[in-house]
């Protein structure tokens, strides 16, 4: 960590479904880092994808105010020019925060910021670009099919066969671009596949439709840069059918086992896929990984990876790292010297470029 106080601005909020839980990652981050280390100013998205002025963003942030609307009369970008901040710290869930987009917006105005660049973000977000990732680097997951709203559209009938030959009952059908399980089904019977692909498709133009396994569900959190480093597993006991937004926001009865109930090589194995996963997508700063161990087979599957998972203290990932002794407090700082790190070494590369072509002779 440099010397001195590092001014944070940590943007939460955002347009996706998941703005709430946005709101409470962000709400836990600010209560919990270190005052003397880390100053933190908050910046809230918008409902309407508008920013807020700090002063207001901490009153959202406090609960005392509501966040449907920015502020008309705030520039981000102006503000910045004068605002002397170290880094971003990006909480925003799902679309618009998690995919990349906001990662681009502030790579352009050469901003530091935690967590995983531009690439990484997009493709772990979009499910299937996920799987192909997880495939190049020889991962094991469960069977799928990705689709299209135009191909569903004009040739329901093939991708109804499509899913119908390849899988087998229950399917998890989910849009390919989400979070926090928002728009999934669990899917019994063929009768009820139209009706979760419709639902799935007022979220995202593609939806994955994947064969469901009797599994447990089991997470590892990953923490570093070029040497990424696994926590022990934890796992979830889902209070509903499966772990779903209710369940994991609303009635809250899924219960999470830390450090999960494991054989060592199991145990082993899992944190040695996570960081496998979180290298095939490229990512940096940290990533939650997400597994099923098939009951009765005994074997392991990669879900997904989350390169902006929920971080409020109860949230699977600061906890699993609590369980692997780095303390909440302790990895929003980790997390913070990783992004300002990888800042430094993009920009010495950038400047690095930069010179080589200037003293490059001109071409013809």
């Amino acid at each position: 960590m440099p010397n001195g106080v590092i001014r944070t601005i940590l943007i939460f909020g955002g347009r996706s479904a998941e703005h709430d839980v946005s709101i409470l990652s962000a709400r836990s981050v600010a209560g919990a880092a270190a005052k003397d280390r880390i100053e933190i100013i908050p910046l809230c998205m918008a409902r309407d994808g508008r920013f807020v002025a700090p002063e207001r963003s901490a009153r959202i942030l406090a609960g005392e105010e509501k966040s449907g609307r920015g502020d008309d009369e705030f520039s981000f970008e102006i503000w910045l020019r004068t605002a002397k901040i170290d880094i971003v710290f990006p909480l925003i869930h799902g679309t618009g925060g998690e995919d990349g987009a906001l990662q681009g917006y502030l790579e352009t105005l050469g901003v530091a910021y935690v967590g995983s660049g531009v690439t990484a973000s997009a493709v772990g977000m979009d499910k299937v670009h996920m799987k192909q990732a997880f495939a190049a680097a020889k991962l094991p997951m469960v069977d799928y099919v990705a689709l299209l709203e135009s191909e569903w559209r004009n040739e329901r009938e093939r991708v109804t066969r499509a899913v119908v030959n390849t899988l087998r009952l229950p399917y998890f059908v989910k849009p390919a671009n989400s979070g926090s399980s928002v728009g999934v089904t669990k899917v019994k019977s063929d009768s009820d596949l139209t009706a979760a692909i419709e639902f799935a498709l007022r979220f995202d133009e593609k939806v994955l439709v994947e064969r469901g396994i009797d599994a447990r569900e089991i997470e590892v959190s990953v923490l570093g840069n070029e040497q990424p480093q696994a926590s022990v597993p934890g796992e979830i006991m889902a209070g509903h059918e499966f772990y779903d937004y209710e369940d994991k926001y609303i009635d809250e009865k899924s219960q999470l086992v830390i450090p999960a109930k494991l054989p060592k090589d199991k145990s082993d194995e899992f944190r040695r896929l996570a960081v496998t996963a979180f290298k095939a997508i490229g990512a940096s700063g940290y990533v939650r990984a997400d597994f099923f161990l098939e009951r009765g087979t005994n074997r392991v599957f990669v879900n997904e990876v989350n390169t902006i998972p929920g971080f409020t203290r109860i949230s699977m990932y600061p906890k699993l790292w609590e369980a692997t002794e780095i303390k909440y407090a302790r990895l929003i700082e980790r997390l913070i010297e990783l992004g300002l790190e990888h800042s430094r070494q993009r920009a010495a590369r950038r400047q690095d470029a930069m010179a080589w072509l200037e003293s490059a002779k001109p071409l013809g």
